[in-house]
Parts: structure tokens; C-alpha cells; sequence
């Protein structure tokens, strides 16, 4: 049974750029919390720097929800491509 590749990366793009908004925002309230989270997203995503103002949280967020669309998209597609394949 094939997956709906464009719910499938809507799904995950929501998921991951809630996880990322939710740690972003706990580490603007509470300092220091989900830091090492937050260094490794700023590792990956340019132009990203940790910081506890609304401008890093939004762009922390918005890099996570492109990325989790495109991380969903192709985990859609190659599951539809390796599934097709067995039957």
C-alpha cells in the first residue's frame, strides 16, 4: 500500500517544526535549556543562531518545517519506490 507523500511530508514538517518552535521557546524562557539541541540546529542550518528573541525562534522554526517537509517527501517517495518493488 503506497504513502501519501504530501500528507506524509506535511505530517513531518509539522511535527518538526513544532519539536524545534517548543525547544526554542522553553530556551528563551528558561536559558540554557535545549542548548546543545539548539547548537546542533544552528550547525545544520545557516544562518541560524541560538538566541532567546522571537526573530531566532521564528527562523529556527521555519528552517525546521522546510526541513521536515523535504525529509518527508523523500522518506515518502523512496518507501512508495522500495514497496512497489516487493509486489
Amino acid at each position: 500500500m503506497p504513502l501519501n507523500v504530501k500528507a506524509l511530508a506535511a505530517t513531518a514538517s509539522l511535527f518538526w517544526g513544532v519539536a524545534v518552535l517548543l525547544v526554542a521557546v522553553a530556551h528563551a524562557i528558561w536559558p540554557g535549556y535545549g542548548s546543545a539541541f539548539l547548537d546542533l540546529m544552528a550547525s545544520i542550518y545557516p544562518g541560524y543562531r541560538p538566541a532567546a528573541s522571537a526573530g531566532s525562534v521564528a527562523t529556527g522554526t521555519l528552517y525546521a518545517l522546510v526541513d521536515g517537509a523535504i525529509g518527508g517527501a523523500i522518506f515518502g517517495w523512496l518507501y512508495n519506490v522500495f514497496s512497489c518493488k516487493r509486489t
